[in-house]
């Protein structure tokens, strides 16, 4: 059994900098045509000199593999000027709540301050794209962000807001409630629930943020992905970092899955008859949301056993060493 799949797109993405970037840039590249890139470096990536340079160092690292980085900026509060300048540069600019999560103490510490930079991204339809969290005990902090979603969808209905990582059920039965809220699910948050990350021994490599739920939200996760909702896209948030920061005390956020997010997903959408859907949650949806055009590429996968890597460079990925049912069989 084969499935061919046309320019898939990853819509939220970490590549990190330096040696890192080196090692996982071309894991993602080789299967995806584009991918929105996250802003949260030290320092942030957040005006137009550091994003270029940015921009720079990942081309650099793509070889030559077919791929477009999308770039974004880290929000804090912009001038009409600023945002006039980068608008063709950027997909959009990437809210974190001050101090949530990786690198991110220095995002926003008032939401209402915020509201001045989001009415001129209105105005110049320039994308939101949120870390939708609070520091509310850690299971509720999404759902406690969400009447923010809903204040800002109002406020601001011009203004295209993505919901980054969604991981609960809520989630998404608010997708459905306004125009210019759309969403992204990760490969981890459709497939595992916090028993998997603490029930029994800590699993550090599937420890993310927002963390993972119940079975309840994983289900209507999965429900909206396998049918292709259209306001959903694909988003894998694999962020890596290398074994001394996830085996150790004080371990560090994030679920590295590049290089097997489109074979466990084709899995996945085969277990619950809806190969079919798989295009349009990898790339169709992202295309028509985002208006996006990157490069033509087919990535062919096929069912044959393949047997995750114990590690990629000095990165775990999800699932270490399990063998999964499917492989990439061609990229052209």
């Amino acid at each position: 059994m084969e499935i061919k799949l046309s320019s898939p797109l990853d819509m939220h993405l970490h590549l990190r900098e330096g040696d890192m970037l080196k090692t996982v840039v071309p894991l993602t590249a080789d299967t995806f045509a584009g991918a929105v890139i996250m802003p949260n470096l030290v320092p942030p990536v957040d005006n137009l000199e550091r994003l270029r340079a940015y921009r720079a160092e990942i081309l650099e690292g793509v070889g030559g593999h077919a791929f477009e980085p999308f770039m974004t900026l880290f929000l804090k509060n912009y001038t009409e000027e600023q945002l006039l300048a980068a608008r063709e540069e950027i997909i959009g600019i990437k809210l974190y709540p001050a101090g949530i999560t990786t690198n991110s103490s220095g995002g926003v510490a008032s939401l209402e301050a915020a509201e001045q930079t989001l009415a001129l991204m209105e105005k110049l339809g320039i994308r939101l794209m949120v870390h939708g969290e609070t520091n509310a005990f850690v299971m509720d902090r999404e759902a406690d962000f969400l009447p923010v979603y809903e204040r800002w969808a109002q406020k601001f209905p011009k203004l295209q807001i993505v919901m980054e990582h969604i991981t609960t059920a809520s989630a998404v039965a608010l997708l459905d409630r306004y125009e210019n809220l759309h969403a992204t699910v990760t490969l981890q948050h459709l497939l595992i629930t916090l028993d998997d990350v603490a029930g029994g021994l800590l699993n550090p490599h599937l420890f993310c943020k927002p963390i993972a739920k119940r079975p309840e939200d994983r289900e209507a996760l999965a429900a909206a992905a396998l049918q292709a909702h259209p306001k959903l896209s694909f988003g894998s948030d694999s962020a890596p970092h290398p074994i001394s920061k996830k085996e150790c005390c004080g371990c560090a956020a994030g679920v590295f899955t590049a290089p097997i997010a489109l074979q466990v997903l084709a899995g996945f959408f085969e277990e619950h008859g809806k190969l079919d859907n798989l295009q349009t949650f990898v790339s169709d949806n992202a295309h028509r949301i985002y208006g996006v055009t990157p490069p033509t590429k087919t990535v062919t996968l096929e069912k044959t056993p393949f047997t995750i890597p114990a590690k990629y460079g000095e990165v775990v990925p999800m699932w270490a060493g399990r063998e999964i049912a499917w492989s990439v069989k061609s990229v052209a």
